[in-house]
């Protein structure tokens, strides 16, 4: 393979840039391009050790830097590499690429370094594609997933299934291939067993991706209530600048303001719509139809109410159109006094008493937030997020499993069931790495930075 390079440091000023150079030739284009000082060659520089010099081009120096040495395998690629660590300035990077390119090397492709060391073995395809998942994470979930599946719990989960199933296989193609051998009959007990197990930590998986998905994405959330409860107030509470308009007129929004916040442990994607409620107004129509439609289309709902008054109708009417298992009634303006509304929210489980004006009671959202979305109920297994390919392997390979606990029980012949279970595995097999297309490997790696 060719020797590449590429800046693995985000781009713009900053402390320092750092340019990496991976491939057979990678230490000699380095001594091209770095002069350490006190006259030691860069090809004399022993694995895992770094030298003060500078970075020159065409006899002109361009920057003091430092130079780490990287011999194969024992490096992240398994190639010899060299790091140029340089001043973070925009130009001077551009520069030191530069003369990396001048003198052999070519610009690495998105992701590429990370490519060639699934490639080179020194990861699985699963904790390759934790590497994106680290640089993305957005929270000490996601954060912790990535480490898991970086460490080789998904892969060896996975892996686990394939041995049992693969062992499943062999006795029943040594039963199957060699009638007049004394091979005892693979028992049905055993094969729906062996379904049944796999299926269940398929099932584990895919609920990881479901998990996966709140932390990753953030979950959808509908701010309503009738007009002038405070909901564009708890929005700019929840965020914690202005971004909503609020007025003392009843039904200043009348569009849908949208903006993320972090509230706790999860990253909530906030949708402030207009007030519902009975209108002849036009334009408000409009809003309130499309307050509806995200209501509908939303994780959770924060449902805003005016706790220094009774429920009025539309109140009422609007309660009983949502969901108590998604839904967290906020009962704001506790500053104003109390009507005492709770004895009309005994079908809603989750609460929450605040201020928005005066920026009280976001504990109170925290905690309901725990508990709808079990946020501490996680352990360490449950961590695993699922990426959207990692998925898709593990619902075809569990459709499959499905397939053949049915056809066992419907009496058709072992010749059925292993076809079914030998497609499992292969899916099992792409998810991990094992046994996948170039045109999957392309896909995985395209969704990376350029530089990692």
């Amino acid at each position: 393979m060719s020797t590449i390079c590429a800046v693995s440091t985000p781009q713009g000023a900053g402390g320092i840039s750092v340019i990496r150079i991976s491939g057979e030739n990678a230490i000699s284009v380095a001594e091209k391009i770095f002069q350490p000082f006190g006259g030691k060659k860069v090809t004399e520089m022993a694995g895992h050790t770094c030298v003060y010099g500078k970075v020159v081009s065409g006899g002109e120096i361009i920057d003091d830097a430092l130079l780490t040495v990287f011999v194969a395998p024992r490096s992240f690629t398994g190639e010899n590499t060299a790091e140029i660590s340089c001043h973070g300035g925009i130009y001077v990077t551009k520069r030191v690429l530069r003369a990396c390119l001048e003198n052999g090397a070519q610009l690495a492709a998105a992701g590429e370094f990370t490519k060639r060391a699934f490639l080179n073995g020194k990861l699985s395809l699963t904790q390759a594609e934790s590497v994106i998942e680290t640089i993305k994470a957005s929270g000490e979930q996601t954060l912790r997933s990535a480490n898991l599946t970086r460490e080789g719990r998904l892969f060896a989960k996975i892996k686990t299934v394939c041995d049992r199933l693969v062992s499943l296989l062999s006795q029943l193609a040594a039963w199957n291939d060699y009638p007049d051998e004394d091979i005892p009959e693979v028992e049905e007990s055993a094969i729906n067993g062996t379904l049944s197990d796999s299926i269940a930590v398929l099932d584990e998986i895919l609920q990881g991706y479901d998990r996966g998905r709140i932390f990753r994405h953030g979950i959808d959330t509908a701010i309503v209530g009738r007009p002038n409860v405070g909901k564009s107030t708890l929005m700019n509470m929840l965020l914690g600048y202005d971004r909503s308009i609020v007025t003392s007129v009843a039904g200043t929004t009348r569009d849908i303001v949208e903006e993320s916040a972090v509230v706790g442990d999860v990253t909530l994607r906030l949708s402030d719509t207009a007030g519902i409620h009975e209108t002849g107004d036009e334009v408000e129509k409009i809003g309130v139809t499309l307050a509806k439609e995200k209501l509908e289309n939303s994780d959770l709902v924060l449902c805003v109410l005016d706790g220094s008054q009774p429920l009025n109708a539309d109140d009422k009417a609007l309660l009983a159109t949502l969901p108590p298992p998604k839904t967290v009634v906020v009962i704001n303006k506790s500053d104003l006094g109390s009507a005492n509304i709770f004895a009309d929210l005994s079908g809603f489980m989750y609460t929450a008493e605040i201020s928005a004006k005066n920026g009280v009671g976001l504990s109170e959202i925290e905690q309901a937030l725990e508990k709808i979305f079990r946020i501490n109920s996680f352990d360490e297994n449950s961590m695993l997020f699922a990426n959207e390919r990692q998925k898709a392997c593990t619902e075809l390979a569990k459709s499959y499993l499905s397939q053949a606990s049915q056809a066992l029980a419907f009496g058709e012949t072992l010749d059925a069931v292993t076809i079914m279970i030998d497609k499992a595995t292969e899916a099992l097999l792409e998810l991990t790495g094992e046994k996948i297309t170039e045109a999957v490997v392309d896909k995985v790696f395209e969704s990376f930075c350029v530089g990692k």
